[in-house]
């Protein structure tokens, strides 16, 4: 995470992402709350819809390939220039886990569990968190702090969910999780990597120059102290956000019908469909 570039890419990957998963798993849950379950990705009919997903399928290997070009071109600092190969592996796992979905979702040669999908983002997730803001120090690593909790959240979310894909909590956790995080990257690189958003008293972060670690150049400790206390609060007003637009969708799913996602066909949801019908035929006998 060494450019404002870098973390305009993350926001469009977290921020759409969860904000879709937000609309979906909700609308399935005030559909059928009994019947709810959580999903790897919500596919919908006609298949355009689902563009956002086949785009990141080739936008992540992209972003991969071209870290890798970071690392094999960059002469900084070796903490900096190895930070770009693990960003680049973060990057290939996700694109992997798009890879399971879809094969789990066209793919009949062979049975994935949607357990081992979850598995694998929790992973997934946690390979991130070893990796943000390796590197930086002071300041920046009290921003960066806060995205590896936030990261924490939705690895533990997306593990629970392979246990227990029933409890909507851990799903709406994890959507909006992916929502905080989209809009916290995209706060981090406004504020550290550019002088316009950044901090009174501080300069943004010039990576490579640092020859021990890297961090905003202020010019008294008073502005760091500041800066840091300006960190927080802004992280708790991304939260309240979050929170407000979360349970406002939600609110709005539930009085408006017409705004509810519509799933698509395909394994999943015959899978779903059996599922559900059989549930049904049980509780008929049992009520007989």
């Amino acid at each position: 995470m060494a450019s404002v570039a870098t973390h305009l890419s993350g926001f469009l990957f977290f921020f759409p992402t969860g904000l879709r998963r937000l609309l979906c798993s909700s609308s399935l849950y005030l559909k059928n709350p009994s019947l709810y379950k959580s999903k790897p990705w919500f596919f919908s009919e006609p298949r355009w819809k689902n563009l956002d997903f086949y785009i990141l399928t080739i936008a992540l290997p992209l972003s991969s390939f071209s870290e890798i070009f970071l690392f094999l071109t960059f002469s900084g600092h070796p903490t900096y220039r190895f930070a770009f190969l693990q960003q680049s592996m973060v990057v290939f796992l996700f694109w992997v886990l798009l890879l399971l979905i879809i094969l789990r979702e066209n793919v009949d040669l062979f049975y994935i569990h949607e357990g081992l999908v979850f598995v694998f983002a929790g992973l997934t997730f946690l390979a991130e968190y070893f990796v943000i803001g390796k590197g930086f120090t002071g300041l920046s690593s009290t921003v960066y702090g806060l995205l590896g909790a936030l990261t924490l959240v939705c690895a533990g979310c997306a593990l629970y969910l392979s246990v227990r894909p029933s409890a909507f909590f851990a799903e709406f956790l994890l959507s909006s999780g992916l929502v905080f995080k989209g809009t916290w990257i995209l706060q981090s690189g406004f504020s550290l990597h550019t002088d316009t958003f950044g901090f009174k008293g501080c300069k943004k972060i010039l990576v490579g120059l640092a020859k021990e670690g890297a961090d905003m150049g202020c010019d008294l400790e008073e502005d760091g102290l500041r800066a840091v206390a300006l960190v927080r609060l802004l992280f708790i007003g991304h939260a309240l956000l979050v929170l407000v637009l979360s349970f406002g969708l939600f609110g709005l799913l539930s009085k408006n019908q017409k705004l509810r996602f519509r799933e698509g066909g395909g394994p999943l949801l015959s899978q779903l469909d059996s599922e559900n019908m059989l549930i049904r035929a049980n509780a008929e006998l049992e009520m007989e």
